[in-house]
C-alpha cells in the first residue's frame, strides 16, 4: 500500500475556466461533446481567437474515444475500398502526430502473414504498403523468408506460412489524447466542462442560437447564446438534431475487443490476419503492458443511453482468430483480463456489410446546427478545421490561426537529474500530460511503492488526475484518466484499500462517499468490462 505524506489539496481543477466554475452565457461556439472531434474543435477554435464552451453531459472520451482501437493509423484497408484521400489524411496526420506528441503517439510496427491460398498476394500486399509509405513520405515496409519472420512473429501458425511483411503505424492511449487537446484548448482560453449536459436547444425563429445547460447533478439551468452550435455528440449525435425522416441518418457500428496478460498473449509487435471465417482484418498488438485484441464490426441496437459491451458472438469471433493464429498457446476466455466495446458514429450509406461503409467524416448543417460526425482518430485536427471553414461566413474573423502551427505545447523532454525513472517512461508522462510532467514526477517522492503492481501506471499519476482533472466518479479515474481498470484483473478490485488511502483526499469525499463510488466502479466493470457470463469459465 502507498504511503502518503501530508499535502495541500487545494488546486484547480483540470477543466474548470476558473475557480469559481461559472459558465459564460455568450459565446463564438458552443460545441456539444467532449470526444475527440469535440475536443479537436475546441481547441482549433480557441487558436484561432473565438469564445469556446465545450460541454460534454458524461465524462471526457465517455463514448467511442475512450473505447477505439486505440491505433492512429493511416487506414490501410481503405485502400482497398478505393478511399485514397482518406488514406493520405490519416497517414500525414499519423506522421504528424508521432512528431509532435513522442510518448503520447508511438510508432508501432506491424507484422502481416502470408499464407499460401489465403488473404490477398504476397505482390498485391506489397503494391498497397508501398503507396501506404509514399503517402507517408517513409519506406518502413520490409519482406521477411518463413524463418525470419517466424523469429520476429513467435508462435504463430507455421502450416502454410510462406513469410510475411511488417509495416509501420501508431497507437495511442485515446483517452489521454483527448485530454491533452482539451489542456491545449484551455490554454488558449476555451471553457471544457464535464457532466454538463444539453437540455435542450434555443431557437431564434427556425435557427438554432444557443443551448440550455444542466449539470448531471440537477443544478440549475443556464442558457448560452451562441452564433454557432457544434454537434460533436459521436453515436449520440441524432439525439441532438431533429432529424427529417429523409435526412441522412447515423448507423451506429458496435467493435469489441479483448484484453490478455502479456505473458499470456506475447507479441514483440503488433500482427495482423486476416479471420479465418469472413476475411476481415483482425490485430493484436502489445498496449500499455497488456496485449490488445480487437476488432468487431457489428450493427449496434441497444439504446445510446446504455453503455456498449461485448457480445459472446463477438468473444467467440475474436477468440477463433487466436486460436488460428496462435494455435500452441491454447488460449481460453479464462486468460482474458477484461474486454471493452465502442460505438462507431459512422453515417448509412445502405451497405448491408457494416464492414464496407465509408469511415470518412460528414458535416450537416441544419438550421444553425453544424454536426460534425464519422471519421477517425488520426484525423481528428482536419475534421476541425473542416467544421470551422464550414461555418466561416456566420463567425466573425477572430484569428487566422495557421495550418503549419503545432497542435500540442512543447514541453521540455529532457529527464531532470537524478529522476530514478526510466527515460522511456519520463517520454509517456512528457506526451500523456505536457507540461504537467514534472510536478508528477515531484509526486512521486510521496509514495511508498512507484507503481500500482502490475502496471505501468504511477501511483503518482493516480494522485495528480485526482487533484487536477476533473474526475466526478472513480470510474473516470480508473476506466479513463488510468486504463487502471482494464490492465488489471478484476478491474484491480485488489488494489483499491490503497488508492483509497492515495485519492480520498484529494477527491474530497468521506467514507460514505468512496464506499458508494467503489460500488459503483465495481458494478460497472461487471457489467461492461468483464465478460458475458456465458462466456466465463465457470459459466
Amino acid at each position: 500500500m502507498p504511503a502518503i505524506l501530508e499535502h495541500d489539496w487545494q488546486s484547480q481543477r483540470f477543466c474548470s475556466a476558473s475557480k469559481d466554475n461559472s459558465l459564460p452565457t455568450e459565446v463564438d461556439i458552443l460545441i456539444a461533446g467532449g470526444g475527440i472531434t469535440g475536443a479537436g474543435i475546441a481547441l482549433e477554435a480557441a487558436r484561432a481567437g473565438y469564445r469556446v464552451l465545450l460541454a460534454e453531459q458524461k465524462d471526457f472520451a465517455w463514448g467511442s474515444s475512450s473505447r477505439s482501437s486505440k491505433l492512429v493509423h493511416g487506414g490501410l484497408r481503405y485502400l482497398k475500398e478505393g478511399q485514397w484521400k482518406l488514406t493520405r489524411d490519416s497517414v500525414r496526420e499519423r506522421q504528424r502526430l508521432m512528431t509532435e506528441a513522442p510518448g503520447l503517439v508511438q510508432p508501432q510496427s506491424f507484422a502481416f502473414s502470408h499464407y499460401r491460398g489465403k488473404g490477398p498476394s504476397r505482390w498485391l500486399f506489397a503494391l498497397g504498403l508501398a503507396i501506404y509509405d509514399k503517402m507517408a513520405g517513409s519506406h518502413a515496409r520490409h519482406q521477411y523468408d518463413q524463418a525470419e519472420y517466424q523469429w520476429l512473429a513467435p508462435h504463430i501458425r507455421a502450416e502454410g506460412l510462406d513469410g510475411g511483411m511488417c509495416y509501420l503505424d501508431a497507437k495511442t492511449d485515446d483517452v489521454r489524447l483527448v485530454l491533452r487537446v482539451l489542456q491545449e484548448a484551455r490554454k488558449l482560453g476555451a471553457v471544457c466542462r464535464n457532466y454538463l449536459k444539453v437540455q435542450h436547444l434555443i431557437y431564434d425563429g427556425d435557427q438554432v442560437c444557443g443551448a440550455a445547460l444542466c449539470s448531471a447533478d440537477g443544478g440549475k439551468t443556464v442558457e448560452v447564446r451562441a452564433k454557432i452550435v457544434i454537434n460533436a455528440c459521436g453515436a449520440w449525435s441524432d439525439q441532438l438534431r431533429k432529424v427529417h425522416p429523409d435526412a441522412q441518418k447515423l448507423r451506429p457500428l458496435r467493435g469489441s475487443h479483448l484484453l490478455f496478460p502479456a505473458w499470456r498473449l506475447p507479441v514483440a509487435q503488433a500482427v495482423s490476419l486476416m479471420h479465418p471465417d469472413d476475411g476481415r482484418p483482425v490485430f493484436l498488438y502489445p498496449w500499455e503492458g497488456v496485449t490488445l485484441v480487437g476488432t468487431t464490426d457489428l450493427d449496434h441496437a441497444a439504446p445510446a443511453d446504455q453503455e456498449p459491451r461485448i457480445s459472446q458472438q463477438e468473444v467467440d469471433y475474436l477468440m477463433c482468430a487466436l486460436h488460428w493464429q496462435f494455435p500452441s498457446l491454447a488460449l481460453t476466455t479464462a486468460d482474458v483480463l477484461s474486454c471493452y466495446a465502442g460505438v462507431r458514429p459512422v453515417v448509412d450509406d445502405g451497405h448491408a456489410d457494416p464492414s464496407q461503409v465509408s469511415r470518412d467524416h460528414v458535416l450537416w448543417q441544419e438550421n444553425g446546427l453544424l454536426t460534425v460526425t464519422g471519421g477517425k482518430l488520426t484525423t481528428f485536427r482536419l475534421i476541425a478545421r473542416e467544421a470551422l471553414n464550414s461555418v466561416s461566413a456566420i463567425l466573425p474573423v477572430a484569428r487566422n490561426a495557421q495550418a503549419e502551427e503545432t497542435l500540442f505545447t512543447q514541453v521540455a523532454t529532457l529527464m531532470p537529474p537524478n529522476a530514478g525513472i526510466a527515460p522511456d517512461l519520463w517520454q509517456r508522462l512528457c506526451g500523456y500530460y505536457g507540461d504537467a510532467a514534472q510536478e508528477i514526477l515531484t509526486l512521486t517522492s510521496l509514495t511508498a511503492t512507484l507503481y500500482v503492481p502490475g502496471t505501468q501506471i504511477l501511483w503518482a499519476e493516480m494522485l495528480w488526475c485526482a487533484r487536477h482533472e476533473s474526475v466526478r466518479h472513480l470510474d473516470d479515474l480508473l476506466l479513463r484518466r488510468t486504463r487502471y481498470g482494464l490492465i488489471l484483473p478484476q478491474g484491480g478490485r485488489d488494489h483499491l484499500s490503497a488508492l483509497r488511502s492515495l485519492c480520498q483526499t484529494a477527491l474530497g469525499w468521506d467514507d460514505q462517499h468512496w464506499e458508494q463510488e467503489e460500488q459503483r466502479y465495481l458494478m460497472i466493470w461487471q457489467e461492461v468490462y468483464q465478460l458475458p457470463a456465458a462466456c466465463l469459465p465457470d459459466a
